[in-house]
Parts: C-alpha cells; structure tokens; sequence
C-alpha cells in the first residue's frame, strides 16, 4: 500500500468539502442546532482555504528554487 500524498490531500476542496459535512451533519446528529452547524461548517473551510493557501505557495517556492544553497550564492 502507497502512503497518503498528505499535500494533496490537504489541498483537495472535495476533502475539505467531505470533512465540513460530515462534522455539520454529526452536529446535528448529536442534537445541535443548524445554525452551530452553519458555523463550524464555515470554520472548517476558511481553515482549509488558509491551509491549501500556504502548502501551495510553499510547493511554488519550493519549485523556483534551483540548486543548493551554495550554488545560489556563487550566482550572485
């Protein structure tokens, strides 16, 4: 069995999607109200919004840079 792509998969908006139903819909279950559940819902994906923001950005950096530290330095 392959591992889990972590950064994928915590980019992935069906993940996010999935996982803010699932919490809203055990909310409710579990005897609270729609509005909490509107809310948490809410949290989950601004939280995912903020996470897939910095992995992307950290993949671009990661990507522009070419070569070791020292290969840079002798560049400049």
């Amino acid at each position: 069995m392959k591992g889990i792509n972590w950064t994928r998969k915590l980019t992935s908006r069906k993940f996010w999607a999935s996982t803010a139903s699932f919490v809203s819909m055990m909310i409710v279950a579990a005897g609270g109200n729609q509005s909490t559940a509107e809310q948490v819902t809410a949290l989950i994906m601004a939280g995912a919004s903020v996470v897939a923001y910095i992995l992307a950005e950290g993949l671009t950096d990661a990507a522009n840079t070419s070569g070791t530290l020292e290969e840079r330095q002798k560049g400049e």
